[in-house]
């Protein structure tokens, strides 16, 4: 785990995109071809650094967020993940276009440690969908880091920024 001054600057490894198709193809169905009846979004905070010892230090944190679909019947569209920093500005978009989760599936996001882009302040928002009455999805962020032979994992969970049905 790095300990430097509070200085935030794009590692190489923050370069690579996450291809969702690719990495959890097994998790993944064709979109529905019915209208997508139930909308709604989640905003979730994550921490990739975090100030110590008087904001003179920083610690940086791995960031895994998962997406996880808690309707065993229905599949869930997920339409957008989009990262953003301390500032609100935003980092980077997963998704091209919107992909359909299998029932109890999941698809993740990794941030390693080295990617310090999001700061302390970092967050998500995902959107996601559904051809009618779903279970809400259950969205999270868990940080994983260190210093020396102190270890830290904590998690933080999505909060519903809105949930529409067309009418």
């Amino acid at each position: 785990m790095l300990l430097a001054p509070l200085a935030f600057a794009v590692p190489a490894a923050a370069q690579s995109k996450v291809n969702i198709e690719q990495n959890f193809a097994d998790s993944l169905i064709p979109l529905p071809k019915e209208d997508l009846a139930v909308s709604g979004g989640f905003y979730v905070p994550a921490y990739s650094s975090v100030a110590m010892s008087q904001g003179k230090l920083r610690v940086d944190f791995s960031v895994t967020l998962s997406v996880h679909n808690a309707s065993e019947t229905q599949p869930l569209v997920i339409k957008r993940i989009a990262y953003f920093d301390t500032a609100g500005k935003q980092v980077e978009s997963y998704l091209k276009t919107p992909v359909a989760l299998r029932p109890l599936a999941t698809v993740s996001i990794f941030i390693p440690t080295d990617d310090v882009r999001g700061g302390t302040g970092a967050n998500f928002l995902v959107d996601w969908a559904a051809t009618g009455e779903i279970a809400e999805p259950v969205v999270e962020a868990l940080m994983v880091g260190g210093i020396a032979n102190a270890h830290y994992a904590f998690i933080s969970q999505g909060r519903p920024t809105r949930t529409a049905t067309k009418k």
